[in-house]
């Protein structure tokens, strides 16, 4: 099974073009704190989440990025075992409801993607004129 990092930068890379794990500081008082945006592209900021209980915050995550920053948000959840569960539906139901976008993408799907990545990145060959 691989790491949600790993699908969070497959997602990223090849798929929305955008780039993994970006660091935006912010203050409080005096101090200086950073979060990190799993996905950032030049419209939004994405946070990539496994269909856990540790995803419940992605919502959270993508808001406070897309303040900071001023790139729409949006949410993308990971299905692992082929089905809607509670944490996913939770997520989506609180996602839709504040008008954040909101994907879903399986786990297979994105290995896949990667393992096929090369074929799409091949030069065509040019048909010669008749």
């Amino acid at each position: 099974m691989a790491y949600e990092t790993e699908l969070a930068a497959i997602l990223c890379s090849l798929i929305l073009g955008g780039e993994a794990e970006v660091s935006h500081p912010y203050s409080v008082g005096y101090d200086l704190h950073r979060i990190r945006v799993d996905c950032e592209t030049d419209t939004q900021v994405v946070e990539v989440g496994k269909d856990k209980r540790s995803s419940l915050d992605s919502v959270q995550q993508a808001l406070f990025a897309s303040e900071l920053t001023g790139k729409t948000p949006m949410v993308v959840m990971i299905d692992t075992d082929g089905r809607e569960g509670p944490f996913e539906l939770r997520v989506r139901t609180v996602a839709q409801s504040l008008g954040v976008p909101y994907r879903t993408y399986t786990q297979d799907y994105l290995i896949r993607w990667k393992m096929t990545s090369w074929l799409r990145e091949m030069a065509r060959p040019v048909k010669p004129n008749s």
